[in-house]
């Protein structure tokens, strides 16, 4: 109940992309990420800090004054929390969530797979990294991915532009070649400073119906309500 947790922030807010859309839950967001997205909007959880910023108890004791409806759901998030600087304080607050009856999703910037946490966790967000991102994919991580946490996972791609779509469905179209049996969502980009990007959302759109929609197109609703910049919605 003491180790210490290299914490950006803890806040209640209702589920902005994806599978899990609309549900509202807790998020404990990890400070700390090496992986270096060049269009990243959280720029702000990238330093690690010498030390952990709250302690155990302090963070649950965060998580149950956040969790007013008694929902029971908790997004952990960052910054990077399957970085192996917060992968030991992450599984032991996964621990400990669990015993307390909670739901819980891990964010997984998809550059690494944790088996002890990934085991514990009911759901797995996992990231594919387009070209505009200037982040490799690794082959390997999606098959076992695939291999030993289907029913438990989706896969999530920021588009940024056409080159982004189409390396998102060639990626998929090699690895996947009959098809995939589980959710992969395409999140147009909306970056920060930017106004509403309608028609990068309707080109996603089209140029997934152009190959026979494989793919969920949804945006970052908490970025239609609240505007690119506004955080710990």
């Amino acid at each position: 109940m003491n180790t210490p947790l290299s914490i950006n922030s803890i806040y209640r807010a209702t589920e902005g992309e994806g599978q899990n859309l609309g549900q509202t839950q807790v998020f404990v967001r990890f400070q700390g990420c090496a992986i270096g997205c060049v269009n990243c909007d959280s720029k702000d959880t990238w330093d690690f800090p010498l030390t952990g910023t709250m302690a155990m108890g302090e963070v649950l004791a965060a998580v149950i004054k956040q969790d007013i409806g008694n929902s029971k759901r908790v997004s952990i998030t960052g910054g990077d929390p399957l970085h192996p600087k917060n992968t030991p304080s992450v599984l032991e607050l996964v621990k400990e969530l669990k015993g307390r009856g909670y739901w819980i999703n891990i964010e997984a910037a998809g550059t690494r797979i944790v088996p002890e946490i990934f085991d514990l966790v009911n759901f797995i967000s996992f990231d594919f990294k387009t070209p505009s991102t200037h982040v490799r994919p690794n082959r390997d991580l999606f098959k076992k991915l695939h291999e030993q946490y289907l029913g438990k996972f989706q896969i999530k791609a920021v588009i940024e532009t056409r080159e982004d779509f189409e390396a998102t469905y060639n990626f998929r179209d090699e690895l996947f070649p009959e098809g995939h049996n589980f959710s992969w969502f395409l999140t147009p980009s909306y970056n920060l400073g930017e106004d509403f990007p309608l028609e990068r959302f309707q080109n996603v759109i089209e140029w997934n119906e152009e190959v026979g929609g494989p793919f969920r197109v949804v945006g970052q609703q908490h970025k239609w309500l609240f505007g690119p910049d506004k955080k710990q919605v």
